[in-house]
């Protein structure tokens, strides 16, 4: 009898079931009182921790030795930094017919996010792309994402989302910068550990945003921001971040072709430059959002699924295309494709 299995086109990705597992926790029992106090403090600690494995897994060689590539880079920082936020402007217009302004303040900082750096490499595994740029380019935009994120978002969001305060400048130096920072120097001597024990610090990374999640959403459910939003108005924020992704994988195809980027380059430049990144952007909203982080990540957790799902369809796609193209001698056999296809695919939904 044949295995019923998921299509491989569409990936669910397990970790989006947990953060809606976290989400309805944060509904049936929210953290108040003195919980509430441990959780703000425990999410608060678990923020600096990631941000201090992020410096640490950077390797800063790595990223210096792709410099070379820097036409393809300032790409992908433009599309990630500069295209995306100026499609969350435009979405301003669909204020309030379309989209209320907490769940507009959501989306525009959806758009601020920097980029993947594991799901870009494994759907430009995929499709037969320049692997290499792809990590490079997730790289440069994390690290960049570190300080334009959050001076997006005080510019563009106001007050709403922290603003210039003392007080919001420090906690992004102490709870981002600082940490990240401390990372990249203790590298030397903690990367080793890190990469052999890379397997439980992925459950940590993990952990660490869904306590994040629930301290944001128990915080929202005790202020009741949760009845300002309708199915209706859910829905048409699908709708509207349906077109935003479409718009973003047409601009870097097509614009990676405009600018004569050969087909390797532009794959990573669609793949890296298309995509946000679930697990920076958890914990920054934390810090830039405070009380009402829970309405501004609900976008980018329904982006985060959305891009996972339509980017392996197009992969697929794009390896094919590759196929096409290639000498029978240079062609793998089907089922190393295909399971090639499957270890990315996997890689790629257990990544932000």
């Amino acid at each position: 009898m044949k295995r019923l299995t998921w299509p491989s086109w569409m990936p669910i990705d397990p970790y989006i079931l947990a953060l809606i597992a976290t989400v309805g926790l944060a509904a049936l029992l929210p953290a108040r009182g003195a919980a509430a106090d441990v959780a703000s403090g425990a999410s608060t600690a678990a923020v600096a921790f990631l941000f201090f494995l992020y410096g640490a897994r950077l390797s800063t060689r790595e990223a210096m030795d792709g410099l070379r590539h820097w036409r393809l880079h300032v790409t992908v920082l433009a599309c990630t930094f500069v295209v995306f936020p100026l499609l969350g402007l435009a979405a301003r217009g669909l204020v309030p017919v379309l989209l209320p302004q907490n769940l507009f303040e959501g989306l525009l900082f959806l758009t601020l996010v920097p980029s993947t750096i594991q799901s870009s490499i494994a759907f430009t595994s995929i499709a037969r792309g320049n692997v290499p740029a792809a990590i490079c380019a997730g790289s440069f935009s994390s690290l960049a994402g570190i300080v334009l994120t959050p001076l997006l978002a005080a510019g563009l969001l106001g007050n709403s989302g922290g603003g210039f305060s003392a007080d919001s400048l420090v906690k992004i130096v102490l709870q981002l910068l600082v940490p990240f920072l401390a990372g990249q120097l203790l590298r030397r001597w903690v990367g080793g550990f890190i990469t052999r024990h890379k397997k439980i610090l992925g459950y940590v990374d993990r952990g660490s945003i869904l306590l994040v999640v629930y301290t944001a959403f128990s915080e929202g459910m005790v202020q009741g921001i949760w009845h300002q939003v309708s199915a209706v108005r859910l829905a048409g924020l699908l709708v509207v971040e349906a077109v935003l992704l479409a718009i973003m994988l047409a601009v870097t195809w097509y614009g990676a072709k405009a600018l004569g980027f050969n087909r390797g380059d532009g794959v990573a430049i669609q793949f890296a430059g298309s995509k946000k990144s679930l697990a920076s952007g958890l914990p920054m909203a934390s810090v830039l959002f405070g009380a009402h982080a829970s309405l501004a990540v609900l976008p980018l957790m329904l982006f985060h699924q959305m891009q996972l799902m339509v980017c392996a369809v197009i992969a697929k796609r794009r390896s094919r295309d590759a196929d096409d193209t290639a000498s029978p001698e240079v062609t793998a056999p089907a089922e190393d494709r295909a399971e090639e296809t499957r270890t990315a695919v996997g890689t790629a939904t257990r990544s932000g």
